[in-house]
């Protein structure tokens, strides 16, 4: 597979409304937004935000893994369906 092939995959995946519950997304980002508004100033707003970032890397490349590519079912991405919607 390419990799403009394996890039496309990846963004849809990680920006899928399917993917994540919209309460998942709207917590998910009034936490991020509280935290910013928190620590505006501080030392500790970029490296909080870095861990973050890392974290959600890791998470989506473990995932990526456990679901081979994202053509597998695992916990809760749902291959068949995701396939589904998109025909």
């Amino acid at each position: 597979m390419s990799f403009r092939k394996i890039l496309k995959r990846e963004f849809e995946v990680a920006f899928s409304k399917e993917a994540q519950p919209i309460g998942f997304r709207i917590v998910k980002y009034l936490v991020l937004i509280s935290l910013v508004y928190v620590l505006w100033g501080s030392q500790w707003l970029w490296i909080i935000l870095g861990a973050i970032f890392g974290l959600g890397l890791v998470l989506h490349f473990w995932y990526r893994h456990k679901t081979k590519g994202w053509t597998e079912s695992y916990g809760l991405w749902k291959h068949e369906r995701e396939r589904q919607m998109k025909l």
